[in-house]
């Protein structure tokens, strides 16, 4: 058995503690770094078994709460520390992680998964819910405040981001509801529907709850450790000259990073559903989960979230639901579909760094 996950988690801790007691320099904060990046892939890791011990889908239900915790911590790290980002970090990252997630994940899936399997097949019906009710909120959180008038701005008035954050809770709420409960078997992969055994032996109580603990640990870990790093990350963006949209891609790369490993793992084992409930689930999540945090946030800061998309990212996020969309047709997938979502994905980073 791997021991890394169980002393990544501890050793953070006492990152986050050392760190507060020296300090700053750069030995610090590299120290500092490579221990948060540990810390989330560890607190990710630990959500899979206790995942494995749910069983599919709900599994990536824990996932996606994992990862939105994470995302959270990073974001209300910035906007505590006032920078002049605070009012837009929070729809940058979010409009990253639909373009990561739509773009970059499901591309680098289908492409690995084709490399192996040439086709794989996905129950159309499970993915098409997921997609629909992430263009919705997607619709109501990036895209209306451009487009109301009450509020100067691409910008919510107090009670226009009360209920877009009560509709994107219960739209969440919704589709878990659906996805664990009314209409599971959507959600499970094609070959676990065949009785396939394609599982390892589900851990046991013991070791799930450990591996709660320990996930636990890392979460807090994750918090203590961005908000030693992110003025870094800040500075170093300021002296490059980079846009600082640059901080939100970061942010959602970092968040996204060990789910996408899982999704690509999926996808070589020819369980590209699991991957497209990954992949569509943590931006889910990301909307559903930390509109509503970052708007109490905002309130506690007393700072106005600019949430309202620019016509550039409005023509970018239109083009990855329609891309997805035609992707989600058929219930197969193959090679061509993979190459031109990487391309989609490729496209934003490019223009992340060349606005």
């Amino acid at each position: 058995m791997s021991l890394w996950p169980w002393w990544v988690p501890i050793l953070a801790i006492l990152g986050v503690v050392a760190s507060s007691a020296l300090p700053l320099t750069p030995w610090v904060l590299a120290g500092c770094g490579v221990a948060l990046i540990g810390a989330v892939i560890a607190s990710v890791h630990h959500a899979e078994v206790v995942a494995h011990r749910l069983g599919e889908p709900m599994g990536t239900v824990v996932l996606s709460i994992c990862v939105t915790v994470i995302e959270v911590a990073l974001i209300s790290t910035v906007m505590l520390s006032g920078a002049p980002e605070a009012a837009t970090l929070p729809r940058d990252t979010i409009f990253a992680v639909i373009m990561i997630s739509c773009g970059g994940v499901i591309g680098l899936s289908l492409i690995i998964g084709a490399g192996r399997h040439r086709e794989q097949a996905f129950n159309v019906l499970g993915s098409n819910a997921s997609l629909a009710t992430l263009a919705a909120l997607t619709t109501l959180a990036l895209v209306l405040p451009t487009f109301t008038t009450s509020s100067a701005g691409p910008t919510y008035t107090t009670s226009q981001l009360m209920f877009a954050s009560i509709v994107s809770v219960a739209l969440w709420c919704g589709f878990v509801f659906v996805q664990t409960v009314r209409h599971r078997d959507y959600f499970v992969p094609v070959r676990d529907r065949a009785n396939l055994n394609v599982h390892a032996p589900r851990p046991s109580v013991a070791k799930s709850m450990a591996s709660f603990g320990a996930l636990l640990a890392a979460l807090i870990a994750v918090v203590g450790l961005a908000h030693q790093v992110s003025p870094s990350i800040e500075g170093v963006v300021d002296q490059a000259n980079l846009p600082k949209s640059v901080i939100s891609v970061s942010i959602a790369m970092l968040t996204l990073l060990p789910e996408a490993w899982a999704a690509i793992r999926a996808a070589l084992a020819n369980r590209i559903q699991t991957s497209l409930n990954l992949a569509l689930g943590s931006a889910l999540a990301s909307i559903g989960l930390t509109i509503p945090a970052m708007a109490v946030a905002s309130k506690l800061v007393g700072t106005t979230l600019v949430l309202g998309l620019a016509p550039k990212e409005l023509v970018l996020v239109v083009l990855a639901f329609f891309v997805t969309s035609i992707t989600l047709v058929a219930g197969r997938t193959h090679l061509m579909l993979g190459l031109v979502h990487f391309v989609v994905f490729a496209a934003f980073l490019f223009l992340s760094l060349v606005p």
